[in-house]
C-alpha cells in the first residue's frame, strides 16, 4: 500500500473531525480539468521521446508541442490566454516545482507557505499574503516534495515525516507531512535572493548605519569572534553571508550549515553540510560533529550557519584555541538572552561543568554580539551591537555600542527611528588599531 493510501486511511478514521472544517476544505478543492490531464500525458509521452533535451530546450519543447495539441482541439473553443494560462501550468509542473513556481520566480515574494494543498500564503514586503495558487490534491504537494529532497539524498515519508532541503538556488525548505501534520503535507520555503546582498544594500535598507557597517567590517577583519542573534525571518543568514564577504582572500574558511545557504565569494571555501539519519535510524552526521571535524581541517576561519545545541561547547573551545575571527548564528531576543542560551546549549553536550567555568568560556570567546530583529511593519533592524568585554564576579559584562531607537510610526503602520552610537568607545579598540584599523571617534559619539 502507497504512503499516500496509508495517509489517506488514516484521515478517513480520524475521530472528531470538524464538518465545517471539511466542508471548507472541499470548497477550496480544484476541479481537474479534463483537457489538462489530456494535454499532461500527452507532452510526457512526447518528452520521453527526447530524453536527451536540457532544461532550456525542454520548456521550449513543452511550449511548441502544447500549443500545436491545443490548436488541434477543434471540439474546444480556447482564448489565446487559457492557452497560455494552461500551457505555463503544464511547464511549471515539469520543468518546475508545480503551482508554485511563479511565487519561487517572483522577486517581491520572500517566503511561501503551503499550509495543505488547497491554501498557500507567502510574504511580500514583511506581509503575509493568501495566493491565489492551490495544488491538485495532498499527492501532487507529495510529489512537490519529492521532487525537491531527492536530487539531495534526502527523504520524507512515515518513518520520517519532517525533512529540511533546499532548493537549486539555495532556498530554505522544510517539509512536515501527515500524520505529524493534520491538514495536509505542509512545506515552508525561505527564497535565498536572486542578487546576492552586499552590506551597501543593508545600508539602503535602514538595517545599519554606514558607521555601524565600518565598524563590521574592522571588527571581521581584525579576527574578532562575532555572535549574530535573533528571531526567525529576522535576516540573520542575509547578515551573516554579508559579514563573511568581509573574511580576507587569503582565509582558509570552513562553513557548517544544516543546509547550504552560505554563498562566499572567497577563493578557499570549504562548505560542510549535516546528514540526517538513514532509514534505520543510523549514519546522522550533526553539527556538532562537522565542527570536530573542522577542527582538523586546519580553517583560519570556521563558519556555523546556527548554533542550536550541543555543538556550542566544541564552537566556544575553538574560539578560544587559536580560531579567531569565527562567525555564527543563533536564536534569541536580546544579546543577554543569548549568553543565557549559550550557556543551555553547552549544558546539552553532557558535560558537569560550573555555571562559571561556563560564563568564562563565553566571555573570553565571544567578542561582538549583533542583534537582528524583524519590527512590526516588517523590516529588518540591526538594533544591537554589543560587546563582551569579560567577567565580573559571576556575571558577563556586556556593553551595548550602537542601538535602534525606536521613535514612533507612521499613519500606514512604517516604523520610524534611528541608529544611534551609546557614546562608549570600544573596549577592542587597541586589538583593531594592531591590525591598522583606525576607529574615527566621531563614530562613537552619543548623539
Amino acid at each position: 500500500m502507497s504512503l499516500l493510501k496509508r495517509l489517506n486511511e488514516k484521515t478517513n478514521t480520524t475521530q472528531g473531525t470538524n464538518p465545517l472544517e471539511v466542508q471548507k476544505k472541499e470548497s477550496r478543492k480544484p476541479k481537474e480539468s479534463e483537457l489538462k490531464i489530456q494535454l499532461q500525458h500527452h507532452i510526457v509521452t512526447e518528452l520521453k521521446k527526447h530524453s536527451t533535451l536540457s532544461d532550456e530546450e525542454q520548456i521550449k519543447f513543452i511550449e511548441k508541442e502544447s500549443m500545436e495539441f491545443l490548436n488541434e482541439q477543434e471540439d474546444r473553443f480556447l482564448t489565446h490566454e487559457a492557452k497560455k494560462e494552461l500551457i505555463d501550468t503544464i511547464t511549471n509542473e515539469l520543468t518546475g516545482f508545480g503551482p508554485i513556481t511563479p511565487l519561487l520566480n517572483d522577486p517581491d515574494v520572500s517566503e511561501i507557505m503551503v499550509n495543505g494543498p488547497y491554501q498557500i500564503y507567502i510574504e511580500k514586503k514583511g506581509k503575509l499574503i493568501e495566493s491565489d495558487s492551490f495544488f491538485r490534491d495532498e499527492e501532487h504537494v507529495l510529489q512537490i516534495i519529492e521532487k525537491i529532497v531527492s536530487p539531495l539524498g534526502r527523504r520524507i515519508d512515515e518513518s520520517s515525516p519532517m525533512v529540511d532541503a533546499r532548493l537549486p538556488d539555495g532556498s530554505r525548505v522544510n517539509a512536515i507531512i501527515p500524520p505529524l501534520s493534520l491538514i495536509g503535507p505542509v512545506v515552508t520555503i525561505r527564497k535565498f535572493p536572486s542578487k546576492r546582498l552586499e552590506i551597501n544594500d543593508l545600508i539602503n535598507f535602514g538595517t545599519l548605519t554606514e558607521e555601524m557597517a565600518k565598524f563590521l567590517d574592522g571588527c571581521v577583519k581584525a579576527r574578532l569572534n562575532i555572535f549574530i542573534s535573533g528571531g526567525t525571518g529576522s535576516g540573520k543568514t542575509t547578515l551573516l553571508n554579508v559579514l563573511s564577504s568581509f573574511i580576507p582572500n587569503d582565509d582558509r574558511i570552513v562553513t557548517i550549515e544544516d543546509a547550504a545557504e552560505l554563498q562566499l565569494m572567497q577563493d578557499h571555501v570549504i562548505s560542510l553540510e549535516t546528514r540526517p539519519p538513514n532509514i534505520e535510524g543510523k549514519g546522522a552526521i550533526t553539527i556538532r560533529d562537522l565542527v570536530r571535524n573542522s577542527l582538523r581541517m586546519r580553517p583560519d576561519r570556521i563558519v556555523i550557519g546556527e548554533v542550536r545545541s550541543a555543538e556550542a561547547l566544541d564552537m566556544l573551545q575553538a574560539m578560544n584555541t587559536g580560531h579567531d575571527g569565527s562567525l555564527a548564528t543563533g536564536h534569541s531576543n536580546t544579546p543577554r538572552d543569548m549568553l543565557s542560551r549559550l550557556e543551555t546549549m553547552v549544558l546539552m553536550a553532557g558535560m558537569d561543568l560550573p555555571v562559571r567555568a561556563i560564563r568564562e568560556q563565553i566571555s573570553s570567546a565571544v567578542d561582538i554580539i549583533i542583534q537582528q530583529s524583524r519590527l512590526k511593519d516588517g523590516s529588518r533592524k540591526i538594533t544591537h551591537i554589543t560587546e563582551v568585554i569579560g567577567m565580573e564576579g559571576d556575571t558577563i559584562i556586556l556593553q551595548d555600542l550602537f542601538t535602534f531607537q525606536q521613535m514612533g510610526m507612521t499613519s500606514d503602520g512604517k516604523i520610524i527611528g534611528k541608529h544611534t552610537s551609546t557614546g562608549i568607545r570600544p573596549y577592542a579598540t587597541e586589538k583593531l588599531e594592531n591590525y591598522g584599523i583606525h576607529l574615527p571617534s566621531e563614530w562613537f559619539l552619543e548623539v
